[in-house]
């Protein structure tokens, strides 16, 4: 059972909200990608998740149509395959999905889901994110009311951002500013919209200070403690104890103290791509570098197919990031929690 069943998929989360732990959420581009991702979580013998963004997906579509759909649902079936040969269980999840996209991505995925489930069998993909940060709070959880109903028939989780996350992510942008922050009343009217489980379980990105994108430590003020405020607000208000999943969006460059905090605050989720698409790529720029005239049919030569063969340095590639992600579940402290 290497990718979750929904009930599977709703036990990890909540192993990793009692054992403080979180699974790391790796953006894949590709079936490559995909390998290293893999290959990381079975490695560290941790459960994860593997994600597709609206970006992602339109280039596993292909760049002759840029299908957001096709290249998910393709890049789905290949990892139902596939990951049966790693000794860990993985969720598929969809990543940030703005309003504009929400047509040509999420709401065609979940009527796949929908059928899928109509026939007996499990969703394809095990969770949905819902990017309304860039929508007024209001607008923002109107929508998430209507998604959160047809993933919960679909036996699908899904994830809402309330709030903005700093930086950009394909395509949408928020500034760096004191916006960046979740307030208790935020929390409070999300609680109120979308309930705490009984109208379908969701995770939340909730804002501390995140930003998407490279940034060194220090140059962001992330407060992970306030995470803790929102889950005693709310649970104050409805006499739920520590009633949210959080995800961690836009952690790259984050100290191991500020995510120790995050975990033991609440943080089920973390979202990783930054750090994974350097270590991808830094292997295949050495071995460029160093095999240059392997590489390139220089002044007329023929050049060295073994060094250009994409096998080649693509094994490098992989394997940096999969160590990379061995690394996150350290960092996460999933390493060695896979359920048996």
């Amino acid at each position: 059972m290497p990718i979750a069943t929904p009930e599977v998929y709703n036990e990890m989360l909540d192993r990793a909200k009692a054992g403080k732990f979180a699974y790391p959420a790796i953006n894949v581009t590709s079936t490559q990608t995909l390998h290293a991702a893999l290959r990381g979580f079975a490695e560290a013998e941790s459960d994860g998740i593997v994600q597709i963004s609206t970006g992602g997906a339109e280039f596993l579509g292909g760049q002759y149509k840029k299908d957001m759909v096709t290249g998910a649902v393709a890049l789905a079936e290949f990892a139902h395959i596939v990951a049966e040969k790693y000794d860990v269980t993985v969720a598929l999840h969809t990543d940030h999905c703005p309003k504009d996209k929400l047509d040509g991505y999420v709401r065609p995925l979940l009527a796949i889901s929908e059928e899928r489930v109509k026939a007996g069998r499990n969703p394809l993909f095990q969770s949905h994110m819902w990017d309304g940060s860039a929508e007024t709070l209001a607008d923002n959880l109107a929508i998430a009311q209507e998604l959160l109903a047809r993933a919960a028939a679909a036996k699908i989780i899904l994830e809402v951002e309330i709030t903005p996350t700093g930086g950009e992510e394909d395509g949408v942008t928020h500034e760096i500013n004191d916006n960046l922050y979740t307030t208790v009343e935020d929390a409070i009217r999300t609680a109120e919209a979308l309930g705490l489980g009984e109208k379908g379980r969701y995770l939340l990105a909730a804002s501390f200070g995140n930003v998407h994108g490279v940034y060194k430590p220090g140059n962001v003020v992330l407060r992970p403690e306030l995470l803790k405020e929102l889950n005693e607000g709310v649970a104050a208000k409805f006499g739920k104890p520590s009633p949210f999943d959080f995800v961690f969006h836009g952690g790259s460059g984050s100290s191991e103290e500020e995510i120790r905090t995050a975990l033991e605050n609440g943080v089920v989720k973390m979202n990783i791509d930054t750090d994974t698409q350097y270590a991808f790529t830094r292997p295949i720029a050495d071995h460029m570098f160093r095999n240059y005239d392997g590489v390139l049919k220089v002044d007329g030569e023929v050049g060295n197919k073994k060094t250009y063969d994409p096998r080649t340095w693509g094994k490098l590639a992989e394997g940096a990031m999969a160590q990379r992600v061995t690394e996150a579940c350290g960092h996460l402290r999933s390493t060695g929690t896979k359920i048996k």
